[in-house]
């Protein structure tokens, strides 16, 4: 498993990103022209790829919230790549790296339905907030969580 630190218009990146946002679409059903309104690369200046057997294969960012928090967006794992751990080191390899940026915090949003979503958050420290955050607070159909760098 090799990660890189990549642009958000890499090409190994897009197909990945396109891949997440059709099956996005799929689990989200109705809700999915709402939340993909937040899921553009323009605003992610930090991705990371990862590469197994020089095949990208999985990705994941984050963005600055504000000085001391960022959220974590796109992370995705080739459906034939899961169940190996890999999503789990791409969140481990953002917590890093985001730490070393300077932030404090990291928060993310999920999808009620994205149930592997949320198993992967829980198991790796993230913690459910109370209220949801920015584009998501009233929303039922979203889980927001935080964690402590």
């Amino acid at each position: 498993m090799r990660f890189q630190k990549v642009p958000n218009t890499h090409p190994d990146l897009l197909p990945l990103v396109r891949e997440l946002d059709a099956e996005l679409k799929i689990t989200d059903g109705e809700d999915h022209a709402f939340y993909n309104q937040y899921n553009g690369l323009d605003d992610i200046q930090h991705l990371l790829l990862v590469y197994i057997e020089n095949r990208a294969t999985a990705c994941g960012g984050f963005k600055a919230l504000n000085e001391t928090t960022a959220e974590i967006k796109r992370m995705y794992t080739a459906v034939d790549a899961r169940g190996k751990g890999i999503a789990k080191a791409v969140l481990q390899e953002l917590e890093i790296w985001a730490k070393l940026e300077g932030f404090k915090q990291l928060v993310l949003e999920t999808g009620i339905r994205q149930h592997a979503a949320i198993a992967l958050y829980e198991s790796t420290g993230y913690i459910r907030m109370e209220e949801n955050y920015g584009p998501y607070k009233g929303l039922d159909e979203s889980f927001c969580f935080k964690k402590e760098l």
